[in-house]
């Protein structure tokens, strides 16, 4: 394994680790802010710039389809991340508040953040101890 994946996956599964245990402690301001966030036009600008640089940043360090499942996964971030920068840069806030609200993340909370937190443990323990 590439010490680019080792890294990337340390880094990806301690940030995943880290935002699902904020966000489970503090469901309440969690939600609060998502939504306000999903009607922000700046905030969807300001999140959409972010997240077309961590992608595009991951996609050129780390374009790699073969290698076993943590090499696989830390690619897919990438291109997910790219993904929704795009998304957030291209579609009407609207269109994104609409769409945040139909995965059904207020109802599902607890499953979305649970496996939130599976995936990074998995992630962050199969890169440290590579």
């Amino acid at each position: 394994m590439s010490p680019t994946t080792i890294f990337l996956g340390r880094l990806l599964g301690l940030y995943l680790i880290a935002i699902s245990i904020a966000m489970l402690a503090s469901k309440r301001r969690t939600l609060a802010t998502l939504d306000e966030m999903a009607r922000s036009g700046p905030w969807m600008l300001f999140s959409g710039l972010a997240a077309t640089a961590a992608g595009l940043a991951i996609v050129l360090a780390h374009n790699v389809w073969t290698g076993g499942a943590l090499t696989v996964v830390v690619t897919l971030f990438g291109w997910a991340a790219l993904l929704k920068g795009a998304s957030l840069l291209l579609v009407p806030p609207e269109q994104m508040a609409a769409a945040y609200k139909g995965v059904g993340f207020k109802r599902f909370f607890h499953v979305w953040m649970g496996a939130v937190l599976v995936l990074g443990l998995w992630i962050a323990l199969d890169a440290f101890a590579s």
